[in-house]
């Protein structure tokens, strides 16, 4: 028995990180980033919101699921299992000098791999998280 959603090819649907401070990472992924606010929702019941951002329409593309629990104050521990997330950038100087003015954390400024190849850097979110921006030609 094949039905559409058997034959659909299976992909990335979202990430999710866990966020202290809702309204400063929509900025960062939105304002700083160029992602759109998707969609957002409180869960009372269960004391956290869920807010999706992303560059296109989460029927095509993979987003990022930012949770807010209400109730937690301290910042979370990153752990050294997650890496980060890559996003690809036209202008790479331009995009971190811009990021810079802003007050984003840039740990690894723009320039080719050690071991040759692509241009990369990376930028931190407000909680941390790394964001490994790669040049591309968009």
């Amino acid at each position: 028995m094949t039905t559409a959603a058997h034959a659909a090819q299976p992909r990335f649907l979202h990430t999710m990180l866990r966020v202290l401070d809702l309204d400063k990472s929509i900025d960062f992924y939105t304002r700083l980033l160029g992602m759109k606010l998707l969609r957002r929702k409180d869960y009372p019941s269960g004391e956290f919101t869920l807010a999706f951002v992303g560059f296109g329409d989460e029927t095509e593309t993979a987003v990022v699921e930012l949770t807010h629990n209400w109730g937690q104050k301290d910042p979370y521990q990153l752990g050294t299992a997650f890496g980060h997330l890559a996003i690809g950038v036209g202008d790479i100087y331009g995009t971190c000098e811009r990021l810079a003015k802003e007050g984003v954390k840039i740990p690894r400024p723009p320039g080719p791999m050690k071991h040759g190849g692509s241009v990369i850097a990376f930028v931190e979110d407000p909680d941390g998280y790394k964001i490994e921006l790669v040049e591309k030609s968009l």
